[in-house]
């Protein structure tokens, strides 16, 4: 196989395994899995259960992470206790299942009741994202500090805090960490001053994840979203 080609199937995969996401994503909400009355943990196993039972999916490349309330405003590696949802709740899912040895990260977040405010931080979301997208389509030698600082800019000005020292990181086959390691170089941080668009260690095309966590502190929840960057 060459080259040409087996970039091809990386991408082919890369984005079956989104695509898998997408619809584990929306039979959750079809089965209206985030629920008043269940936990964050239940939540967790519940999912864990469903992607087994769609795809056969039996491990994820992170933890599965299901934020609900205040425990919105947390970022990754936090590990608060366990939260009960509530009828007017908000409520996020950040997902690293692995389809077939390729990796796929997405997150949504949810909204139960009517809370003006819930909706907006949710609604800002996609905005968010795609204009992050779009700045980096538009600059061909993008940094991950560059898109990080841009990424934080359009959170400030939909008005919200951003809030996770990341906004991103690579993506591949699992694990990637294997081929990206733990530096900055990794991420979409302050100081990842390399060119997104390279290719890693092994002389293959980078791929990246954007993720978006906004922060409403004064109300004291936050929402999230990610996907595929660059394909």
């Amino acid at each position: 196989m060459s080259t040409r080609e087996s970039e091809a199937v990386r991408v082919e995969r890369l984005l079956d395994a989104q695509a898998k996401a997408v619809q584990l994503f929306d039979e959750i909400e079809r089965r209206a899995l985030v629920r008043p009355g269940v936990g964050e943990r239940d939540l967790s196993d519940e999912i864990q259960s469903l992607a087994e039972e769609m795809f056969g999916v039996t491990r994820h490349w992170h933890r599965r992470i299901v934020r609900a309330g205040p425990n919105t405003l947390l970022p990754f590696h936090a590990n608060p206790p366990d939260r009960v949802l509530l009828d007017d709740d908000i409520a996020f899912l950040d997902l690293g299942p692995i389809f077939e040895a390729w990796e796929a990260d997405f997150g949504r977040t949810f909204v139960l009741g009517d809370d003006p405010d819930k909706h907006a931080i949710r609604d800002a979301l996609p905005r968010v994202w795609q204009a992050g997208r779009a700045f980096f389509a538009a600059q061909p030698e993008i940094t991950g500090a560059q898109l990080y600082a841009h990424v934080v800019d359009l959170a400030r000005a939909e008005g919200f805090e951003f809030g996770a020292p990341i906004a991103g990181h690579l993506v591949g086959e699992f694990p990637h960490k294997k081929i990206s390691g733990d530096d900055a170089a990794s991420y979409i941080t302050p100081g990842s001053d390399h060119p997104m668009r390279r290719t890693d260690p092994t002389g293959r095309a980078c791929h990246w994840i954007l993720e978006v966590h906004l922060a409403n502190p004064a109300r004291g929840f936050g929402g999230f979203c990610e996907e595929l960057l660059d394909l």
